[in-house]
């Protein structure tokens, strides 16, 4: 009972935290990350070094079951809760936290599935301690080699919330990918009115249909969606600390600072991540995108380029930071065929995100397994933009 106890403590003094994001709830994953840093509780890569379980956003009926197999990967003690809005963040952890120290889970937890006999994901060649075996495909040479089907998501450190991508391996390459269909917003499914509109489009969205929104509001809104990317990136990349420093100015941003505060550091992200050889080095070739794909699939994101790379990529949301950046005090109102949000048209017949969608499976054709994280953290699709649109009808 003593050892027991006292792991206990320890786990509940700081504890390692994996965080599921929810599609639809932008606002509550800023806040946990903003309370988590905070408090100083690391965010881990997956369960296996998680004690606690932060689901952000409202589940949908349908995404009961993968949250209960997350949850049951976690080893004790452990602990789990549903942050379902902004304000409910600072609390909730807090109730994590004592659910630790009490040696206790959460009434959800305790109804939660048994641990599957198979993997929560997709189509594989059976599993053996959680881990998928490899099956035999031929290769482009004709050989008859191991495939390795692997889901990616939709809970993962630095990646868009609700994104399923599934993969086939050969070696250590991708030899296909596709995308999982998103999920629909829960208000939705249940035919109530849907919900605020997706948070980083949300200006450009409400300037187009009347709304008057002043263009520094906007360009605190882009400068910081483009930060949120830079940092997920980075994050991937393994540069912590610049990470750190982005997501540090986006939350200052969206907290209301003044422009002159977040100058110096947005200086020094900019001027280190437009300098750095091991970024150039790590991203350059990975996911280009051939021109005629991009405009077929109607992608219109601006820093998405026909026939760019992942390098690319990041250097145009630098560049966009720093656009964003020198317009934080401007005047005036953006006008109201304005709708060129942080990923492109906003307005339009489809959401920006669903052209990258289509396009990001054969970004990830080729790649090798390390890199195509990177190639899903460089594009950074929104799933709050399909969530919102997708329902009942649609």
């Amino acid at each position: 009972m003593g050892v027991t106890a006292a792991v206990r403590r320890w786990a509940a003094a700081r504890p390692s935290v994996l965080l599921a994001a929810l599609p639809g709830a932008t606002p509550t994953r800023l806040a946990v990350e903003r309370e988590l840093r905070n408090a100083g509780w690391p965010l881990v890569d997956g369960p296996a070094a998680a004690d606690l379980l932060v689901v952000a956003g409202r589940p949908a009926a349908g995404a009961a079951g993968w949250l209960d197999e997350l949850y049951e990967l976690l080893p004790g003690p452990r602990a789990r809760v549903t942050v379902t809005a902004p304000e409910r963040a600072a609390p909730e952890l807090r109730a994590g936290r004592d659910l630790l120290r009490a040696g206790e889970e959460a009434p959800a937890a305790r109804r939660g599935a048994a641990r599957p006999e198979h993997g929560g994901h997709g189509g594989h060649g059976g599993w053996v301690a959680g881990l998928p075996l490899a099956e035999r495909g031929d290769d482009r040479d004709g050989l008859r080699l191991d495939v390795l089907r692997l889901p990616l998501g939709p809970a993962l450190r630095d990646w868009p919330a609700g994104l399923v991508v599934r993969l086939a391996l050969q070696g250590d390459v991708v030899v296909s990918a596709a995308v999982d269909p998103p999920p629909a917003n829960p208000e939705r499914c249940r035919g109530e009115v849907p919900g605020p509109p997706p948070f980083w489009a949300e200006p450009w969205l409400r300037a187009a249909r009347g709304a008057r929104i002043e263009r520094a509001v906007a360009a605190r809104r882009s400068c910081a969606a483009q930060l949120d990317s830079v940092g997920r990136l980075l994050g991937v990349a393994g540069w912590a600390e610049l990470a750190e420093l982005a997501r540090r100015l986006r939350d200052a941003l969206l907290a209301g600072a003044d422009p002159a505060a977040v100058r110096r550091g947005l200086r020094t992200l900019l001027r280190r991540g437009e300098r750095s050889l091991t970024a150039r080095a790590m991203l350059r070739g990975l996911g280009r995108l051939p021109a005629a794909e991009a405009r077929r699939a109607g992608v219109t994101c601006p820093v998405v380029a026909p026939g760019g790379d992942a390098y690319d990529r990041f250097r145009r949301r630098l560049a966009e930071i720093e656009r964003a950046a020198g317009l934080l005090a401007a005047p005036g109102v953006l006008a109201a065929d304005d709708v060129l949000g942080p990923r492109g048209l906003v307005d339009g017949p489809r959401p920006p995100s669903a052209a990258l969608l289509d396009v990001l499976p054969g970004l990830l054709v080729g790649a090798e397994f390390a890199a195509a994280r990177l190639v899903v953290a460089g594009l950074d699709p929104d799933l709050d933009e399909l969530a919102w649109t997708a329902g009942p009808g649609t």
